[in-house]
């Protein structure tokens, strides 16, 4: 029996990520329609997700989340404390709150929600396929059932991997997270060189496309280290050494090590702020 069967999964707000989610629960059967509630202010995006998907639509929040049994909070950064203010009093005691806001730490949330139950995931842009990675944490307040039903919701969306260290979910984001950035603009870059090179563009396309997709392919099948399948295909003196020496001429590796330490600062900043910001607001909630 799936973990999700007879339960009730609320999205608030309903972009990108949380559409991606509301698919791939669809899309593999692990809810029906009837189980799923989501919530967005403008009509015309709630008539499309009802009309694409068959999903309830409701136009506010408190309204998504009343009885719902898990509640994924699919909102900006910058609306957590607004959200916030309109969903504690909403929440309630045995409802699982999954966040996948980018750099929201579980204090943040705690904090902001009054509440204990929380998951605080980080997935990436693939999951809109069902590829996605999503790395996540429970906390302690998270009952082994509600994790269970965590874990099946974000399989929905691709692989997922629980850590039990929340700094992790924030490393996660400056790697897997933030990951489809730095291949898409390695693809643009190669694309580019294609085309100085004389390829039509559309013909440069496809080239890196499907290189980018079947090495990728190769390396997860053969469980070998990177190193030793860049090896395999450098003969000595040949067209990949030379390219190879080009890209260790020019840093590559440090730069991208430095671009994911540089996302990495950036989310612990906006954990930050998130944390002082859900302060500011308990503390004028305690004095009014």
């Amino acid at each position: 029996m799936s973990p999700l069967q007879g339960r009730t999964i609320a999205t608030v707000g309903a972009g990108v990520m949380a559409e991606a989610m509301i698919a791939g629960l669809l899309r593999g059967r692990f809810v029906g329609p009837e189980q799923l509630v989501a919530s967005h202010p403008r009509a015309d995006r709630r008539e499309q997700l009802a009309r694409d998907y068959g999903i309830r639509l409701v136009g506010t929040n408190s309204d998504a989340v009343a009885g719902a049994d898990i509640v994924v909070l699919g909102i900006k950064p910058q609306m957590l404390a607004r959200v916030g203010r309109e969903l504690a009093p909403a929440l309630a005691d045995g409802q699982l709150v999954i966040s996948i806001i980018a750099g929201a730490t579980c204090h943040a949330l705690r904090t902001t929600l009054r509440h204990g139950a929380i998951v605080r995931s980080m997935p990436n842009t693939p999951a809109r396929l069902g590829k996605g990675m999503t790395v996540w944490y429970a906390t302690p307040e998270a009952t082994p059932d509600q994790r269970e039903q965590a874990r099946t919701l974000l399989r929905a969306l691709g692989a997922e991997l629980e850590v039990d260290d929340e700094k992790m979910v924030a490393m996660a984001t400056a790697v897997s997270g933030t990951g489809p950035t730095y291949v898409f603009l390695v693809m643009e870059a190669l694309i580019d060189a294609a085309v100085h090179l004389g390829f039509p563009r559309h013909v440069a396309h496809d080239l890196v496309i499907e290189t980018l997709e079947g090495s990728t392919l190769f390396a997860k099948s053969s469980g070998m280290h990177p190193a030793e399948l860049r090896n395999m295909v450098t003969s000595p003196g040949g067209t990949s050494a030379a390219a190879l020496h080009e890209l260790e001429s020019g840093r590559l590796r440090t730069v991208l090590s430095e671009a994911v330490w540089a996302a990495y600062r950036r989310t612990l900043e906006l954990g930050d702020a998130l944390e002082q910001n859900a302060a500011r607001e308990a503390a004028r909630d305690e004095g009014s």
